[in-house]
């Protein structure tokens, strides 16, 4: 903990925020974490999260003991009540629920700001331009994001997709194509005080005029780092095993990491691809394997726990992330924890992170060409030489991407913005 650092009071809006958890949920819970080595923190989230940080606390008593700035955090909680939101199931109307939260919640805010002297207002997550932050807190000294939101996929990529998918994806470029029009949009970034952008394609989509507030900055880092390189087999007598991870949606892009396979099988046969997650997609993703005739090299995985996704993970090869937006960054960190090999689209955020010698980062194009590129990175890790140096590589490059850099990162970002908005 950092002692000799002045605590200045910040409020936190985190919906999600939860222990023991990946993607947005675990993003919030960490994020939170690290802030509280510098900030006194008050803390704004989900009643549904209640259980399981109290849980956590009380689990990891020793720890939170020797780290006494976690124990000053103070959790507030809110949810509407049961009978206003028997609609919201998993992440059915989740959109509509989050923004009547903020909207509802905003007294909490404005009450807990006031009476503590707060003069610092957080919004992480949910990290979409699109959404309501509160009223109240965007009037202080205003910390938005990491945000994103203008990424689109093309419609040469979602023309294969399912009907309901291919309209959403109609709907949402039309959307992001009038967001600089969209009043709640531009109210947010002229009262934002700094603007942490996930992708460099929503920083230069900030109005112009605000743009210099707009900082490129990751919500995702590297949690402690523990080797578990798969052994090489000298031999070569064992498939070299693939997995991607993540919500079965369409722009996620499993349909390209199954076609990759397909089209590398053809040059080599001992190739497997794991899929890990449940959504929507499902069925086409299975028709297509079947097309394909590759259902032999294809397992779906369906839905795990975190003990064994971390076991899958530990078990494989290399990890492919074909997310066509800004998604499955948990497990692309994860990567670097676990020394694995990396095959991901370039998105212009996280992937700024990851170079040659540990992972295999493919530019954007036309939908046949990313395929392509995508077959040859697995062809090309299907080399266990190639596999072990890049894997050590990651390993070491974990060290300088951990969540304790990150907080510091974050520390440096608020108080740049905070000495700026004096000067």
């Amino acid at each position: 903990m950092d002692n000799n650092i002045s605590r200045r009071k910040v409020f936190v809006s985190a919906y999600a925020c939860e222990p023991g958890l990946g993607s947005e949920i675990g993003v919030g819970w960490h994020w939170v974490l690290e802030m509280s080595r510098f900030y006194d923190l008050w803390v704004l989230t989900r009643q549904s999260n209640r259980a399981t940080i109290e849980g956590w606390m009380k689990e990891n008593s020793a720890f939170v003991e020797k780290n006494p700035h976690i124990g000053r955090i103070r959790f507030l909680y809110y949810d509407m009540p049961k009978w206003a939101r028997f609609w919201k199931r998993g992440l059915r109307g989740v959109r509509t629920y989050y923004n009547l939260w903020q909207w509802l919640s905003n007294g909490i805010v404005r009450r807990t700001m006031k009476q503590n002297g707060i003069e610092v207002f957080h919004h992480i997550t949910y990290g979409n331009v699109l959404w309501k932050v509160s009223s109240y807190g965007s009037r202080k000294f205003f910390v938005w994001g990491p945000v994103g939101g203008f990424e689109t996929i093309p419609k040469e990529y979602s023309d294969s997709y399912a009907r309901r998918s291919r309209i959403i994806e109609s709907v949402r470029r039309g959307v992001v194509k009038m967001l600089p029009l969209n009043l709640g949009f531009r109210r947010r970034c002229r009262r934002a005080n700094l603007i942490l952008c996930k992708t460099d394609i929503t920083r230069q989509h900030i109005p112009a005029h605000y743009r210099n507030k707009a900082l490129l900055f990751t919500d995702v880092a590297v949690e402690a780092s523990h080797e578990t390189v798969r052994p090489i087999d000298e031999a070569g007598n064992y498939f070299t095993d693939f997995i991607v991870v993540g919500r079965l949606d369409a722009w996620r892009g499993f349909d390209i990491a199954i076609e990759a396979l397909a089209k590398a099988l053809k040059q080599n046969p001992r190739l497997r691809l794991t899929i890990v997650g449940k959504g929507a997609d499902k069925e086409r993703l299975q028709a297509l394997v079947k097309q394909l005739g590759v259902s032999g090299n294809v397992e779906f995985a369906g839905k795990v726990t975190m003990d064994e996704y971390r076991q899958i993970l530990a078990g494989c090869d290399a990890v492919v992330n074909p997310a066509l937006k800004e998604g499955a960054v948990t497990v692309a960190f994860d990567c670097l924890a676990m020394g694995k090999p990396l095959i991901c689209l370039d998105t212009t955020g996280y992937t700024r992170y990851f170079s040659d010698e540990y992972a295999v980062v493919i530019p954007s194009g036309s939908r046949n060409q990313v395929v392509d590129d995508f077959s040859k990175a697995m062809l090309k890790l299907a080399n266990p030489a190639t596999r072990r140096a890049m894997g050590d590589a990651a390993l070491s490059a974990g060290d300088k991407f951990d969540w304790e850099n990150r907080g510091r990162e974050i520390y440096n970002a608020i108080e740049t913005a905070i000495n700026n908005t004096k000067s």
